[in-house]
């Protein structure tokens, strides 16, 4: 990370927090930046102040947002103050300061185990009751093709030179990607039923493990309409991911790691949450349970197109273009298995 960035990032914190106003960039650790649509760090500083650490996020810039600046503040304030989202110390439109939660991210690893499931159960519950006034009346994947579909347009044609050439051809592996063709395809995915409010970026890495044992949800930006099943299956998403491979582009997205089983924990564990009785119970948990299996393709369609926007100008050190080539791949593959014959 720059200096220069450094620099910056700190100077916001000390604009919006008073007990900072005297430290030094060298009085304070910063985490690599990382994020899809747009980064966040998290700011410590080596020395005793109030509040000892902060989540910065950068929105400045945001070009690929689901929603408008006001519609997520006011997601984002909700979510507080009922509890799921983390304090927010500060907001405008070019950053958001959350109060830091003391725990780690959850690994692929984790998901194994039926108290995490448990755990994130209970927190997507929660979050589903909530009704904000402020969301378009898009569902996520509609709003994702109207908002997504001309950057993935952009950078797959206009921009095709700014690859590597070997990596060139992927832009026409991925042409259709912004196609109305496959947001029919992906509409015809998504199950029957209510459209709630959903958070629509679960996968295992936005989901925390505090220090006292609870399970936290984080980072919101996706969170609008949609099917609930899909928060349950994107929980997965990225047990697929092989990475540190010898050949370019030295990942791959293999069979996930999690199966069946783990998706039944987490299903009955979440109507465990709705009050039913044992035969409601079983016939609601299978229900879920089929449609999260039906969903869990719609990971890779989505993480292909947010990862186009970043092949460009990545924030994370990956190859962003063939990230996106392979997620594509299989979501075409998956969908014509199951789709393709008319059955």
């Amino acid at each position: 990370m720059s200096a220069a960035l450094r620099a910056e990032v700190l100077a916001e914190c000390q604009a919006a927090l008073p007990g900072w106003s005297r430290l030094a960039v060298d009085d304070v650790d910063f985490d690599e930046p990382k994020g899809f649509s747009s980064f966040t760090m998290g700011v410590r500083p080596r020395v005793p102040v109030e509040p000892p650490a902060v989540l910065y996020r950068r929105l400045e810039g945001k070009e690929n947002a689901i929603l408008d600046f006001e519609a997520e503040r006011s997601v984002f304030l909700l979510l507080g103050s009922a509890g799921i989202a983390a304090e927010c110390l500060h907001y405008d439109d070019r950053c958001r300061i959350e109060a830091f939660h003391r725990g780690r991210s959850l690994t692929a690893a984790d998901l194994s185990s039926p108290a995490v499931l448990t755990g994130i159960a209970g927190q997507l519950h929660r979050f589903h009751q909530l009704e904000p006034h402020v969301l378009p009346s898009g569902t996520f994947f509609e709003l994702l093709h109207e908002r997504w579909g001309p950057m993935a347009e952009r950078v797959l044609g206009d921009q095709r030179d700014r690859f590597p050439e070997e990596e060139r051809p992927l832009c026409d592996e991925l042409s259709a990607i912004h196609s109305s063709e496959t947001l029919e395809k992906v509409l015809a995915v998504v199950p029957e039923g209510e459209r709630r409010f959903c958070h629509n970026d679960t996968y295992h890495g936005n989901v925390m493990l505090l220090d006292d044992g609870s399970i936290r949800l984080v980072d919101f930006e996706f969170s609008c309409r949609n099917h609930i099943a899909f928060d349950f299956s994107n929980l997965f998403a990225e047990t697929a991911m092989r990475h540190g491979l010898s050949d370019p582009p030295h990942f791959s997205i293999a069979e996930r790691t999690a199966g069946d089983a783990e998706v039944r924990t987490l299903v009955e564990a979440y109507v465990a949450n709705e009050g039913l009785g044992p035969a409601a119970a079983r016939a609601r948990a299978d229900e879920l349970f089929a449609d999260t299996l039906r969903c869990i393709m719609l990971s890779d369609f989505m993480y292909a197109m947010a990862a186009l926007p970043l092949a460009v100008e990545p924030i994370q050190k990956i190859r962003f273009l063939p990230y996106a080539a392979q997620r594509f791949a299989r979501f075409e593959r998956e969908w014509s298995e199951r789709f393709g014959s008319g059955s």
